[in-house]
């Protein structure tokens, strides 16, 4: 098997935890369903990034709400790059598979579809 990344990324309503977890969980979800074979049993492991204007709960804890009890979660900051998109939660599963990159299908949902717009039509 190879390891292959699989990244999606969304905006949050505001810096309250169950927006940040509800956005969280409708990611890990969209994710789980542009990729039906993606199980969380194949996952080495999972990292989370929020904006420097989110910060009122840890998003992994949505993948844990889901029952990834036996996956290695981590959370992170991204960089604050001045005009960059307030509100963001960004994901990169790390994935078992045997899957070639083409085949992977990348989530960017509402407002993160104007990051990567050549994916975002994927989502649809």
């Amino acid at each position: 098997m190879t390891l292959r990344g699989v990244r999606g990324t969304t905006v949050t309503e505001d810096n309250q935890p169950e927006a940040i977890l509800s956005a969280t969980r409708d990611l890990l979800v969209a994710m789980l369903r542009a990729n039906p074979s993606l199980q969380p049993a194949d996952l080495a492991s999972a990292f989370f990034t929020l904006t420097d204007d989110l910060n009122a709960v840890y998003p992994a804890k949505a993948a844990r709400e889901l029952g990834w009890e036996n996956v290695p979660l981590i959370c992170a900051r991204e960089i604050p790059v001045p005009g960059g998109l307030p509100r963001c939660v960004r994901i990169l599963l790390h994935w078992n598979t045997e899957l070639s990159p083409d085949k992977v299908r990348h989530v960017y949902l509402g407002e993160a579809a104007s990051l990567r717009p050549d994916l975002a039509g994927e989502n649809q």
